[in-house]
């Protein structure tokens, strides 16, 4: 259909929803999950060793290139936040939301990619500086993003103690 290979990977999700398999598991056949783990335990880490290959190291020695891994960084984290100030309701932890919205690698990196392989004109929809740069975004926010989630819920659970304990 000349869609991204993404595009198929979403539906196959969708399709992998629970309910169209529990009339197998209830009859003791084994859960999706259990059947394609092995096959994620093998491609996942071959999916991030290529995006590791396809950056180019030199490209952090150009101008500009870690001015914008930074503001690609500080963009998702003030975005995030800014959208979990929409999150109502009582109790509710708005900065753990918006720190657990933070972390979308893998989509970043495949639409990164994919534009790495377009050409508009001749010329390459997305440069490797750009490209590396994202990658330095991913990094960065997948691991502060547990340290963050990390440090709000333990001042949440801080705030529900009661005094004196």
């Amino acid at each position: 259909m000349g869609l991204a290979p993404i595009v198929g990977a979403f539906a196959a999700g969708l399709i992998r929803d629970d309910v169209h398999y529990r009339e197998f598991v209830d009859r003791g056949e084994h859960p999706l999950e259990d059947l394609i783990q092995p096959i994620v335990g093998f491609w996942a880490p071959i999916f991030f060793v290529l995006m590791g290959l396809r950056t180019d190291l030199e490209s952090f020695a150009g101008s500009g290139v870690l001015g914008l891994a930074g503001a690609l960084t500080l963009a998702p984290i003030l975005g995030k936040q800014a959208c979990s100030l929409g999150v109502w309701g009582r109790g509710v932890n708005r900065l753990t939301v918006g720190l657990g919205m933070i972390p979308r690698g893998e989509v970043g990196l495949i639409f990164a990619n994919i534009g790495v392989g377009l050409t508009l004109g001749g010329a390459p929809v997305l440069d490797r500086g750009t490209f590396s740069a994202v990658v330095v975004m991913v990094i960065v926010t997948t691991l502060l993003t547990p340290i963050g989630l990390k440090f709000s819920l333990d001042r949440a659970a801080r705030r529900t103690l009661p005094r004196g304990s």
